[in-house]
C-alpha cells in the first residue's frame, strides 16, 4: 500500500513540474538537468567568492583573497558554460562550445596555480578548519556524494559527443579533487594523531597530486578545444 501511495505522490509531483516548459525539459532532457546543476553550482561558487572577497578586504587577509580568486575562477568557468548554452539554445554552435572548452582549459590551468597558493598559505600559516565529529562526518558524506555523482556522470555521458557537457564534467572533476584535499586537511586536524611534520607531508603530497590533476585537465581541454575547432574550420572551408 505504501508503495502505491509513494508512486502516486511522485506522479503528482511530476505532473505539476511538467506543466511548465522548464519543468518538462528538466525531467525529460539530460542536457537541461546538467545545465541547471551547473547553474546552481555557479550561484554557490559566486556566493563563496563574494564572502571570501569581503572577508579578505575587511581582514586584509591574503588567505581569504586567494580563496576568493579560487571561487571566482570556478564561477567564471561555470558561467561561461551556462552562457554558451543560453546563447545557442535554439541552435547549438559547436564552434562556440569548443571556444568555451579552450577558455575553460586556460582557467583550469590558472586554477591549479591558485590552488598552489592556497596550499602554500594553509601550510605556512597553519590554516585548517577543525570541526566536531558530526559536522566532519557530514562534510565527508557530502564529499563522497560529489565523487559518486562525478563518476556517474562520467559513465552515463561517456558516449555523449557534446563539448559543452564535457566542459561541465571537467569543471566538476576539478571541484571534486579540490574538495578531497580540503576534506583531508580538515580530517587530519579533527581526527588525526599524526605529527605536524607527517600531516604537512600528507597535505603536500595530496595537494601536489590535485594540482597536477587539474593542470592536466586544463592542458587536455586546451589541446582538444584548439584541435577540434581547427578541424571544424578546415571542414567548413572545404565545404
Amino acid at each position: 500500500m505504501s508503495k502505491f501511495i509513494t508512486m502516486g505522490i511522485k506522479q503528482k509531483i511530476y505532473s505539476r513540474i511538467e506543466v511548465t516548459n522548464l519543468g518538462r525539459h528538466t525531467i525529460n532532457d539530460q542536457r537541461t538537468r546538467i545545465i541547471l546543476s551547473a547553474a546552481f553550482s555557479f550561484i554557490v561558487n559566486l556566493v563563496y567568492a563574494l564572502v571570501h572577497g569581503a572577508l579578505g578586504i575587511a581582514n586584509q587577509s591574503l588567505w581569504f583573497i586567494t580563496m576568493c580568486a579560487y571561487y571566482t575562477i570556478l564561477s567564471v568557468m561555470r558561467f561561461s558554460a551556462i552562457l554558451c548554452e543560453r546563447k545557442n539554445h535554439s541552435k547549438i554552435s559547436i564552434d562556440a562550445e569548443y571556444f568555451v572548452m579552450t577558455l575553460t582549459g586556460i582557467l583550469l590551468s590558472a586554477l591549479s596555480l591558485v590552488l598552489i597558493g592556497v596550499i602554500y598559505l594553509s601550510l605556512t600559516e597553519h590554516i585548517a578548519a577543525k570541526y566536531e565529529s558530526v559536522i566532519m562526518i557530514t562534510i565527508a558524506a557530502y564529499t563522497f556524494y560529489k565523487i559518486t555523482m562525478a563518476i556517474l556522470r562520467a559513465v552515463t555521458q561517456r558516449n555523449n559527443p557534446s563539448p559543452l557537457l564535457a566542459v561541465i564534467r571537467c569543471i566538476g572533476y576539478s571541484d571534486v579533487a579540490a574538495s578531497v584535499l580540503t576534506l583531508q586537511r580538515s580530517m587530519l586536524v579533527s581526527f588525526g594523531t599524526m605529527s605536524d611534520a607527517n600531516t604537512a607531508l600528507m597535505n603536500i603530497l595530496t595537494g601536489a597530486a590535485v594540482c597536477l590533476f587539474i593542470l592536466a585537465l586544463g592542458i587536455s581541454m586546451i589541446k582538444k578545444g584548439i584541435k577540434k575547432k581547427g578541424a571544424a574550420l578546415w571542414q567548413n572551408q572545404k565545404s
